[in-house]
């Protein structure tokens, strides 16, 4: 697997590897929901919180271990979403690190992201892509499930969210043979937002 950092780009989105561009448009965006990173977050990009992670973001990124993309809807950064935890040996690769402010959500801009970034990876290698939920956010385990992801199971306990609670981790994935149904559900699912 040898994932290449590129523009990908669809009807309803468009990903763009993270730059200097991008940072005050994400941070705007961020800002746009503070109950999100408060409650369903493992960090927060909040504040000074956004600046710390936006570094450390920047040095994974350097260091090969994450390729982050700012999610531009209308010109205007509106969310972000990365590949993370990139296992090119193994070739797996875990798509997360997601948020979208809330004037996008529940439209086609997360299936149309997922699409890309699924397709790319899937494109460049992988076998298997993965997804990392907090069992508490029923809104993002059911957009995962609705993409085509089977549930694999709940780690319990799992990670010290930055407020201190303790969070159970759902993991899911899409396997390389299970990708052409998944991407043809998530072509004609996204086909009726054009209707």
């Amino acid at each position: 697997m040898e994932l290449e950092s590129e523009v990908l780009q669809n009807a309803f989105v468009r990903l763009e590897p993270f730059s200097k561009t991008h940072k005050e448009e994400l941070r705007a965006a961020c800002a746009a929901d503070p109950a999100t990173w408060n409650d369903l977050y493992p960090y927060s990009m909040l504040g000074a919180g956004f600046d710390f992670h936006w570094a450390r973001i920047g040095q994974e990124i350097a260091e090969g271990k994450t390729m982050g993309f700012a999610a531009v809807v209308g010109g205007v950064c509106r969310g972000m979403s990365a590949y993370i935890g990139i296992d090119g040996m193994n070739h797996v690769v875990e798509i997360g690190a997601t948020y979208y402010e809330p004037s996008v959500r529940g439209g086609p801009v997360n299936p149309s992201a997922k699409r890309l970034l699924l397709g790319h990876a899937f494109d460049c290698g992988a076998t298997r892509v993965q997804f990392r939920v907090d069992a508490i956010n029923a809104r993002s385990r059911a957009a995962v499930l609705k993409l085509g992801a089977v549930q694999e199971g709940i780690l319990r306990q799992d990670r010290v969210t930055w407020t201190g609670r303790v969070r159970d981790t759902v993991h899911f994935s899409i396997l390389a043979d299970e990708w052409p149904a998944v991407r043809d559900r998530l072509d004609d699912r996204l086909a009726a937002f054009l209707i």
